[in-house]
């Protein structure tokens, strides 16, 4: 091995990075954005033990209003739909429903949270009247299940068009079609229906294997499922275009396309649920586009909802399709830097 080469090549490549500044300085930005985005969504310690639904037209839960609500280690989630409610205590995913006007509750007598619950309120809610629903517990894997299809489909979607579109520029793939008659809203478009092809063959092959081991509950239209997928791969797959739409550089590519990834993969409730965080988190996370496409998907596969019922996701991300694809198309750069 001859060291003298060896360093040559190792002083090139580091000269390469430090004069990079905006690929530096993602770098040093990056990490600090991340841990200041994880201190902000769980800074909420110490953990709430049960989930209660509140019944209010308010969107914040007044603690003032009744002593029952400052009782510690309860997480009272304000509700203004009584059925949504209803529907998620008799999936488990709310241990116990009350609503203050009226003097009454609710609790799903299948769930040994709600029982209990029940005990540490019940001194608190002698008077009230107490009204039952039942429902069998969904398999956290079913509650996951459209989430983790969904990142896996992000990824895909960012990263599998946005590194490509910046090796294409790199390797003048770009500058050499720039000579044919091919237009960017083409060039574009083309990448866009391409990658949708893969995204759907794979997401489809993944989820009907699995669905053999483990049998995924499905209450509502594969059809409806299907368009849901579609709208939300075309968001994603806008935005990745978009955001590789102008850079040279594979390091600022992957901070960005990272910048856009882990919002999403935390607060788009692959996970766990967003109810009862804070309002500006909530808001946030209803401006990306993996959040309309886990919600939607799991109205259809959990509660069979229909197409009026998942109405506001599917138009969120029409509307983010073609808002990402216009300004992916206008910011669009054969070779790069503004050229």
């Amino acid at each position: 091995m001859n060291f003298k080469r060896f360093f040559a090549v190792l002083k090139a490549r580091n000269l390469e990075f430090w004069r990079d500044r905006s690929s530096l300085a993602w770098n040093l930005i990056f990490p600090v954005l991340l841990v200041a985005g994880f201190a902000l969504v769980f800074s909420n310690d110490p953990k709430a033990e049960y989930k209660i639904g509140v019944l209010q037209q308010a969107t914040v839960i007044d603690q003032t209003s009744n002593t029952l609500l400052t009782t510690k280690y309860l997480d009272f989630v304000p509700f203004a739909d009584e059925a949504a409610a209803l529907e998620k205590l008799r999936h488990h995913q709310l241990d116990l429903v009350i609503d203050l006007k009226q003097n009454r509750y609710w609790q799903n007598e299948r769930s040994a949270k709600g029982y209990l619950v029940e005990k540490i309120l019940l001194p608190q809610m002698s008077d009230a009247t107490k009204l039952a629903v039942t429902g069998e517990s969904i398999r956290y894997v079913d509650w996951a299940l459209p989430g983790i299809l969904g990142m896996n489909m992000m990824f895909s979607c960012l990263f599998g068009v946005g590194y490509v579109l910046v090796r294409y520029r790199k390797s003048s793939v770009l500058k050499r079609l720039q000579a044919t008659p091919l237009s960017a809203f083409e060039f574009v478009s083309a990448q866009v229906v391409s990658r949708l092809l893969i995204v759907l063959v794979i997401a489809s092959s993944i989820y009907f294997a699995c669905d053999a081991v483990f049998d995924f509950m499905m209450l509502g239209s594969y059809w409806h499922l299907l368009l849901v997928t579609l709208l939300g791969a075309s968001a994603m797959i806008s935005l990745g275009l978009l955001i590789a739409s102008r850079s040279r550089s594979e390091e600022l590519t992957g901070g960005l396309l990272n910048m856009a990834s882990w919002p999403m993969m935390i607060l788009s409730g692959v996970w766990f649920s967003l109810d009862g965080a804070p309002k500006a988190i909530q808001y946030f996370a209803d401006v990306l586009p993996l959040t309309h496409l886990v919600a939607a998907a799991r109205a259809v596969m959990i509660d069979g909802a229909d197409l009026s019922t998942i109405s506001y996701h599917l138009t969120a991300l029409t509307l983010m399709t073609a808002v990402f694809l216009s300004l992916g198309a206008w910011l669009f750069r054969w070779q790069g830097d503004g050229r």
